[in-house]
């Protein structure tokens, strides 16, 4: 694993996706930085982050998936495998919130960003951006976040995680032919609120904006969630569609 480490820069997944359009860099690639300065999250919105506290990092990913249809294949596997990390590192009850927010005690530790590139050949290069949040425990303005310190009193080497991580990432990879449907029960078994009623807002232009009563029943093959109404339809939304209310 090639190992890139930046003191500041305004976003890893920027810095990594300008380094793999100009040159032919290793599969698995990692970008780290002590601070991010223009830190995002899914569909535009901001990651902050307190400098030199957090796990700031970005993982190039090439050769796997071949087909727009199958994006969120990597989704899984990137949610599972910072999953897996953090549960060798004892950390008690792990989530993950639609599509890929990494959840403790009904909090979020961390978010995944997946931005996608089809080269002109087809093949499609994927720069995925981890945000971890290790040994910040001020969280004032952020009611809903917390840290790995703040759960376990202790403080984390988060120079070690980028190589747990990716190590999982790629054995989760090797093992995907022979092991999807596996890692697609496991995912949906570690989702967040899934076959509980739960309030939901709609975010669809389309919508009145209104809140609904649902049931999360599963995920589409391409990453949209499926919720139960009451009116017992099942409707799937994409990505900032819908907003859980919790």
């Amino acid at each position: 694993m090639k190992l890139i480490k930046l003191d500041a820069i305004d976003s890893t997944n920027d810095f990594l996706k300008s380094l793999a359009s100009q040159d032919e860099l290793d599969n698995f690639t990692v970008v780290t930085a002590e601070n991010q300065t223009k830190g995002k999250g899914q569909m535009g919105s901001k990651w902050q982050s307190q400098s030199g506290k957090n796990l700031i990092m970005s993982v190039l990913v090439k050769d796997f998936l071949y087909d727009n249809e199958q994006v969120f294949n990597l989704s899984i596997i990137v949610s599972l495998s910072v999953i897996d990390a953090l549960k060798s590192l004892n950390i008690p009850d792990l989530c993950i919130k639609w599509p890929n927010d990494i959840m403790s005690y009904n909090k979020k530790i961390g978010g995944i960003l997946i931005e996608n590139t089809i080269k002109s050949d087809g093949r499609i290069v994927s720069v995925v951006g981890i945000g971890l949040n290790v040994n910040q425990t001020n969280y004032e303005h952020l009611p809903l976040a917390t840290s790995l310190k703040a759960i376990c009193n202790k403080d984390f080497d988060k120079d070690a995680l980028p190589f747990l991580i990716v190590e999982k990432i790629q054995d989760k990879i090797e093992s995907w032919k022979d092991n999807s449907a596996d890692f697609w029960k496991e995912y949906f078994d570690t989702l967040f609120r899934k076959g509980v009623p739960m309030p939901f807002k709609n975010l669809h232009p389309d919508s009145d904006g209104q809140n609904f009563m649902g049931i999360i029943q599963g995920v589409s093959s391409v990453g949209k969630i499926q919720i139960l109404l009451e009116d017992d339809s099942v409707s799937e939304f994409e990505i900032k569609e819908v907003q859980m209310l919790y």
